[in-house]
């Protein structure tokens, strides 16, 4: 005799017939990756300068002598990036929190920090970074740093502090008003209110696009190298003049690749659990 929670004859032919489903579709789309994959190689390898551009883009001896040097490179990148992420949170933060600022009083500090985002907003980064990187040492001030990896980790955090601000804000602003009301009815202060009740809620809503921002931090942090910090791309820059060819620099795309994909993937998730969660809340 069958338990009281066994599947129905009935259930277990529409699991099976889901099974077989999620299997046709998965050998469907792996033999059209593989058609495609297929045609797009045929079609480059048999094209005229497939060659020469092999050989200025795909030499193998050329990468095995870079990828030290770009792999150093890298290290001094990835020591930006972790400097530059904690700085961008807690000033985007900062700045999203004065633009949320309530009455007539704060008008000023709200205007200052949205002058801030639209103009850092519409600056192009690799502008700012020669701004920051020969501007400032230019003033010949007292303890303005020369070094190129400070000057542009500088000019990083102000560039993406900006996003992160309206993430940050866009994500305070869609706490429901009742919720400060009835947070302050209980007591607490504005301070409070926003440490306990709104940015909980708010961070957690903006995961995604944060994560969506970090991805791209770690493609930027590789244009420090026109200042001249010895990054990935600078050492990629270096063999590539030595050689003549064009492979270093394929190396070095190929290590930020990698270096993104597990924070893209954790994005996704993110997203995915999200949308879940929201969708599980509305059928409620």
């Amino acid at each position: 005799m069958l338990p009281d929670d066994a599947p129905s004859d009935l259930q277990r032919w529409r699991d099976g017939y889901r099974r077989s489903r999620t299997r046709r579709s998965t050998a469907l789309a792996g033999a059209s990756t593989v058609v495609f994959l297929a045609v797009v190689g045929t079609a480059i390898v048999l094209s005229p300068g497939w060659p020469r551009t092999r050989e200025s883009f795909l030499n193998w001896e050329i990468a095995k002598d870079s990828l030290p040097d770009i792999l150093l490179g890298l290290w001094l990148n990835l020591r930006v990036l972790v400097v530059s992420a904690v700085l961008i949170v807690i000033v985007g933060l900062g700045i999203a929190a004065l633009r949320t600022l309530r009455g007539p009083l704060w008008f000023p500090v709200r205007a200052l920090a949205a002058a801030y985002t639209d103009f850092f907003r519409g600056m192009p980064l690799i502008i700012l970074l020669y701004l920051v990187g020969f501007g400032l040492p230019g003033l010949r001030l007292q303890g303005v740093p020369t070094s190129p990896v400070v000057l542009g980790t500088i000019a990083l955090v102000l560039t993406y502090s900006a996003y992160v601000a309206e993430v940050f804000r866009a994500g305070i602003e869609s706490v429901h008003p009742s919720q400060r009301a009835a947070a302050r009815s209980l007591g607490l202060s504005y301070g409070q209110t926003m440490r306990r009740v709104v940015l909980p809620q708010a961070v957690r809503r903006v995961t995604p696009p944060l994560l969506n921002d970090f991805v791209a931090l770690q493609k930027d942090v590789g244009l420090i190298s026109v200042l001249g910090a010895f990054d990935a791309v600078r050492y990629a820059q270096i063999h590539a003049d030595d050689t003549f060819n064009f492979t270093p620099y394929l190396v070095a795309g190929l290590l930020f690749v990698l270096l993104a994909i597990p924070t893209i993937r954790v994005a996704d998730w993110v997203s995915l659990r999200a949308t879940r969660r929201q969708q599980a809340s509305g059928a409620l």
